[in-house]
């Protein structure tokens, strides 16, 4: 019988343990104890990034008892550069009757993840795939921003270049207006100024924006305001502290 393939939450940002031993344990508020136990018991993971894996395994054993030393879990890689053909292989300890774990670098795998395409090729060999419980900063954005929760999409990376991007904000804002749904969006760290400036500039000043940045962490900061809000305080040097930190986008056409 083939092993289990199970999708392993990660957490959304770097977690320390506090210097006070009698401090909660940071997992505690953010990763189901059940959920702890099956990862730790797991001796082989798929990771979009290996060494963020090892970091969340060596806070997981701080708490729980990992199956084997960190140094003899073994870890395979699988990012945006791994190629389809080399798929299979990452799924060959399942076929063979080993549990296993997938792992994104942040949040719940194969969700804005290449894990994804790892989970349908499981499926197509019967493989068991059992989701587990854990943050996703798109649902907890969805859930803090006060926008529209029963209507809302995920629209990933905008282009980098500054008139495609504000033809894109445009479109999204128009299909928000008509269709009444939250869109969502993220950008790389280091240009989240650039992304609220853009979209401040080129929404309908009445349209809302959220900025939800270190969600589940605690620097974690939720912001929602309209359009001209957002482009005042930009004005006056009042934008949020978000740079290099993880951020999701929201818009609401109203």
């Amino acid at each position: 019988m083939p092993g289990i393939l199970y999708l392993v939450p990660n957490t959304l940002g770097t977690t320390e343990l506090a210097a006070d031993p009698g401090a909660v344990h940071p997992l505690e508020s953010i990763i189901p104890r059940q959920v702890q136990a099956i990862a730790a018991r797991l001796d082989y993971f798929v990771a979009e990034n290996a060494k963020t894996t090892r970091a969340f395994l060596k806070l997981l054993g701080s708490s729980t008892a990992l199956a084997k030393p960190i140094q003899e879990i073994q870890i395979s890689e699988l990012n945006v550069n791994t190629p389809p053909a080399a798929l299979p292989a990452l799924l060959a300890p399942l076929l063979e009757g080993r549990d296993g774990g997938l792992i994104s670098e942040a949040g719940v795998p194969a969700v804005a993840d290449p894990g994804a395409n790892l989970v349908r090729l499981a499926h197509q060999h019967g493989i068991t795939v059992r989701p587990l419980v854990g943050p996703s900063s798109l649902l907890l954005a969805v859930m803090a921003s006060g926008l529209n929760g029963q209507s809302f999409a995920f629209n990933g990376y905008l282009p980098t270049d500054a008139e495609a991007r504000s033809k894109r904000i445009r479109q999204l804002e128009d299909r928000s207006r008509k269709e009444k749904q939250t869109q969502l969006l993220i950008e790389t760290p280091y240009r989240n100024g650039a992304m609220l400036e853009a979209l401040a500039q080129s929404c309908q000043p009445g349209t809302l924006i959220c900025v939800a940045t270190d969600l589940s962490l605690p620097t974690e900061t939720v912001r929602t305001q309209s359009a001209a809000q957002w482009k005042a305080a930009l004005a006056a040097n009042k934008a949020p502290d978000f740079h290099k930190k993880p951020t999701v986008f929201l818009l609401l056409a109203e």
